[in-house]
Order: C-alpha cells, then structure tokens, then sequence
C-alpha cells in the first residue's frame, strides 16, 4: 500500500511540473479479454471522457484502452488511476 502511496505522490509532482492544467491527459491501460473488464474501464471515464479507442491483442486475450479526456489538475489524474486500479487484471501504462 505504502508503493501505491509513494507511485502517486511521484506522480503529482511530476504532473505538477510537467503539465499545465486544464490540459488533456491520455490514459492507457491493459486488460484482459474476457470479462467485462472493457466496461469497467468505460463506466469510469463515460462522461468524461473526449475519446476511447479499443484495440485487441493479435492473440485475442487482451485489450489495450487508450482515453483522452480533459482535467482540471494532478488531483483528477491521479483520482481516475486509483478507480482503475480496482478493476482486476489493469495494467497501467
């Protein structure tokens, strides 16, 4: 738990540096095929989100997710990970 703490607080700072907010950040993940896990990951960011593209693994048993969507700060990129992250078998990229 403490990683997941100090990943994150890494990454607000780096955001914070790095970004100039409003500004739109793409999300990536990794999940696996089968499931629902593609849901999962739209129910989060459907009414937010400016674009979602879906592409299948050649073999068939993943997904990438790739999202854009427009935020306000480092806050609101890290509050959408820390939702992912619940959905099991989520790779962040």
């Amino acid at each position: 738990m403490k990683d997941k703490e100090n990943f994150y607080q890494k990454l607000k700072l780096q955001l914070d540096d790095t970004t100039k907010f409003p500004s739109d950040y793409l999300y990536k993940f990794i999940v696996p095929a089968s499931d629902n896990r593609v849901n999962q990951v739209r129910q989060i960011f459907e009414n937010s989100a400016q674009s979602i593209s879906i592409k299948k693994s050649k073999t068939g048993k993943y997904n990438s997710i790739s999202i854009v969507i427009n935020l306000e700060n480092s806050n609101e990129v890290i509050s959408y990970y820390k939702q992912a992250e619940k959905i099991e078998g989520i790779i962040s990229l």
